[in-house]
């Protein structure tokens, strides 16, 4: 997966515009959990080829073959592909994509229960998909008629999810496709990397449409996040009043407190975004790791548990990610009516009930001087109340800590105090109570 941060578009030279200058939020830091929905016209055919262990696809392949559901709208459009194929004997041959905006049903959606959920599952931050790259808008745009207002659904989805999700105490952000929007094109369908980039309008003209729908996401929502996608138009990356400068600057005026990612392709951003990512230590500026609970962020009807995080699994990359300075930015991807896949939403209970009970290990938390101790399955935050350490193999039976802890008092979340073994080394051995060591993740505060 490509690191956005790097690419930054044309070259102004002296003629650069100026950018804002708002860092990262320490209420972004301190949230640690976010919840991205992705929904849209592929979650009608809700469809991609199974990924995992043991599937090999070869590179020059990786598009026909790609993972995400979301990108049913191009992998449709590469004939020959599953997709393609699937697409004809499901459909018929003279129905496009598009066509299956009519057919989206989103009436079992109650935005108040399915906000309910993410904040259950510990959300403090919810990021709904108001453009995808299919262009399809989900809030009722004066921009295109292409939206879920007019067709569809017909119901302003961003403005439910909006209201609930401020009415659950929550911070809500949107999602948005900068740079491609394959409902105003005519290119080619996207086959490789290069392609990504080679296709989409950089004219003054689209430049114009994508800014016009961003304030208006802005002048509505007054969104915490800005998570913009696959940069913006090279258009509209000057000094003019539509291009992204002067449109952060507005937004930044608008929302103070807000934040904004890093896929812009320009030189400002805010927080770092890592994909489908294992990361091995500590970033030092702030970041998100992003990813779906299954190998796609729409849902994908072919998965099953063997493509789908479990809770356990779900509740150790929360605690990977934080430890190392990040946040997780979770997907749920519902079904097309609007309700939330069982697979997925057993493991956003689970981790919400293991937050209920180590959320101070987790929430306003900063990293330690290190992540966790080589090749141990421990993993270390910080905050007033001392350091917290995360025993992310808690049926051992125990976990060994640094010489550093050693002479701390250590106490496990349930109030017990820890049972130490000490070494000549001085490093200490804990004993894990039998009562935490059926958990995902077991932990106890050095204070």
């Amino acid at each position: 997966m490509l690191n956005f941060e790097m690419r930054t578009g044309p070259d102004f030279g002296s003629a650069a515009p100026q950018y804002p200058t708002n860092g990262v939020p320490d209420w972004y830091r301190d949230a640690k959990l976010g919840f991205f929905v992705h929904w849209g016209l592929y979650s009608v055919p809700a469809w991609a080829v199974q990924h995992g262990e043991g599937v090999n696809i070869p590179t020059e392949d990786a598009y026909a073959w790609h993972q995400y559901a979301e990108w049913y709208g191009n992998t449709v459009r590469i004939e020959g592909s599953p997709t393609w194929r699937r697409h004809q004997e499901l459909y018929g041959p003279g129905t496009s994509y598009e066509d299956l905006a009519d057919r989206w049903d989103a009436s079992a959606f109650d935005a108040d229960a399915f906000v309910g959920e993410l904040v259950g599952a510990g959300a403090k931050y919810v990021i709904p998909t108001t453009k995808h790259h299919e262009g399809f808008c989900l809030w009722e745009t004066a921009t295109t008629g292409f939206n879920a207002a007019a067709r569809g659904p017909r119901r302003d989805l961003i403005r439910e999810f909006h209201d609930a999700t401020r009415r659950a105490g929550a911070r809500f952000g949107v999602y948005f496709s900068g740079a491609l929007d394959w409902h105003v094109s005519d290119f080619p369908p996207i086959e490789s990397d290069t392609d990504l980039f080679r296709f989409r309008r950089n004219d003054e003209h689209f430049s114009r449409y994508a800014a016009a729908q961003l304030e208006e996401l802005v002048e509505r929502f007054s969104p915490d996040v800005l998570w913009n996608d696959i940069e913006w138009p090279d258009g509209g990356k000057g000094d003019d009043d539509y291009a992204v400068a002067a449109l952060l600057r507005r937004y930044f005026d608008a929302v103070p407190q807000g934040v904004v990612n890093d896929r812009w392709g320009v030189p400002y951003h805010g927080f770092l975004t890592r994909e489908y990512r294992n990361i091995p230590d500590i970033l030092e500026h702030p970041w998100e790791s992003t990813r779906g609970l299954g190998y796609s962020f729409g849902f994908n009807q072919a998965e099953d548990d063997r493509h789908s995080l479990s809770g356990d699994e779900l509740i150790r990359m929360l605690v990977d990610v934080v430890s190392k300075n990040g946040n997780l930015l979770i997907n749920v991807g519902p079904a097309a009516d609007g309700t939330i896949p069982a697979l997925q939403l057993a493991a956003m209970r689970a981790m919400g009930a293991w937050l209920g009970e180590n959320g101070d290990a987790i929430y306003g938390t900063r990293p330690w001087i290190r992540f966790g101790e080589p090749l141990a399955p421990v993993r270390y935050t910080s905050s007033a109340a001392g350091v917290h350490v995360h025993a992310l193999d808690p049926s051992t039976g125990e976990v060994a800590l640094p010489a550093e802890l050693a002479g701390r008092d250590i106490r496990w979340a349930d109030g017990s105090a820890a049972r130490k073994a000490s070494h000549p080394d001085g490093t200490v051995t804990l004993s894990i109570p039998e009562g935490l060591r059926g958990a995902a993740v077991a932990v106890a505060t050095a204070g």
